[in-house]
Order: structure tokens, then sequence, then C-alpha cells
């Protein structure tokens, strides 16, 4: 007998664009809206992403050390990171944001606590490994406002308008259809919705620039121009786009007008 679903992933089924509930879905605590189907990984730190093992150390070891690296010294830490997050997103109390490509849920669980009870917080990712660990350690807190869902953020399977805040930390650079991914967050926006995307960025000098080609190629890492992500928010009608950059990568938010 499956276990019952959360309290969160009743109110999901409102938010997929294709209606109602996918059979067999939430037996794992999360939905499961790929099955065996599951889009092919660009690269190395995706196939690592997939892992048994990453998803074990994701959390403490593995995010905090590959950021530290990326944003140099000076950059904020995780909990810097969950601040900014929360900062350009402006979380009220009843809303619904979206963590694309959440991992272990640690992003997930923070919007929870801040958007509250009568508010949603949903976790997407393709990992079944991570997506395990995250429903675990979100049953030790009192979050019924948090679920999960497994899909292609390069897809994703809500229904237009239905969040109004949607954060993608540290996957864009990670996508095959960066630029899809976009098309697809901003569609899933409210009037009025806002977006905090933190990514990389190129180096300036001719050295480091030859060195981030490499990694490009043996990682399936996108470098993105500094204006790059920028400019893609601004085509997408977004506004009060703002950007900060530190170390290989970037902090970029927007509003959507509206609302």
């Amino acid at each position: 007998m499956a276990a019952p679903r959360p309290a969160a992933q009743e109110r999901i089924f409102d938010l997929l664009a294709s209606g109602g509930a996918p059979q067999g879905s939430g037996e794992r605590g999360y939905l499961d809206l790929l099955g065996a189907s599951a889009p092919p990984s660009p690269g190395l730190v995706q196939d690592l992403m997939l892992s048994g093992v990453v998803a074990r150390i994701y959390e403490q070891w593995w995010r905090p050390a590959l950021g530290r690296a990326a944003k140099g010294v000076l950059g904020p830490g995780m909990a810097g990171e969950r601040r900014i997050a929360r900062e350009m997103l402006e979380l009220a109390g009843g809303e619904r944001v979206l963590d694309v490509a959440c991992g272990t849920g640690a992003f997930t669980r923070d919007f929870g606590r801040a958007v509250g009870g009568d508010g949603l917080a949903v976790g997407i990712d393709v990992s079944e490994t991570m997506l395990a660990r995250a429903v675990e350690t979100t049953a030790h807190e009192a979050l019924p406002q948090v679920g999960f869902v497994r899909g292609d953020a390069q897809e994703l399977p809500f229904r237009d308008g239905a969040f109004d805040a949607i954060c993608c930390f540290a996957a864009l650079n990670l996508f095959a259809d960066a630029e899809r991914a976009l098309d697809r967050m901003t569609s899933a926006l409210a009037p009025g919705g806002r977006i905090a995307i933190f990514t990389s960025t190129r180096g300036r000098s001719t050295p480091l620039r030859s060195a981030e080609r490499v990694i490009e190629w043996r990682t399936g890492i996108r470098m993105f121009e500094r204006w790059e992500v920028v400019d893609a928010l601004k085509e997408r009608g977004f506004e009060r786009v703002r950007q900060r950059l530190t170390g290989m990568t970037q902090f970029v938010g927007g509003r959507l007008p509206g609302g």
C-alpha cells in the first residue's frame, strides 16, 4: 500500500499543465513525472549529480566546496546565497515559489519557511537520488507546504502563471538548452513574478577564458558571458534586472511587469 501523499503534493497537482495526479507518482514522497524517460545528461558534472554518492555529500560538502572555489574567497557562503535568493525573490507569506534543480532541497525548505503554511514551496529536479535525500531531510521538519517533483527543468511541467517566484541556483550552466529553460521559467511566473539566478560567468583575461573553454569541454558546464543572462532576462520582459558578480559566478534577479 502506497504511503499517504504529503499535503504539498496535493496542492502541486493543481499547478501541473496536464492537470491531475500522474499515475503512481507519489509513492517515494515526490511526484515522478519522468519515470524511465529522463532527459540525457549534458556532461560529467550532471552525471555525478545523478549518483547516490554525490547526493549523500551534496548539501554539506559538494555544493559548498564547489561554490567556494567558483565564487572566490570573498564570495558569500551558503547561508549568504540563501539570503541573496530571498532578497531577490522578495518572498511574502502565502506565495508560491519554485526551486528549479533543487538538489537535496536546502533552498526549497528555506523558501517554505519564508512563505509559511499558507504558501507553497516546490522543488524540481531530475535526480532520483537527490530527491530521495530531499524528502528524507524535509521529513524531519514540520513543513507541509514543501513538496518535490521529479521533472525536466528545461520543460517545466507547470501551467503558465503558476508561481509568484522562481529560483534557479547553480544549475542554468548545466542545462543543455539554457534558453529554453529560461523561456519555461518565464512562462511559469505570474504577472509581477520574480526570478533569481546563480550561475557561471566568464573571466576577462585571455588565459582564464582559454582555461574556461577546457572546463566547458571536459565537464559540460557552460560559461556565460557577463552580459548574457542579464540580456536574456530583459529580452523576456523582466524589469529591475540586477546583477552581482563574484569570482567566476554571478547572481542575477528581475521582476516581470504587472501584479
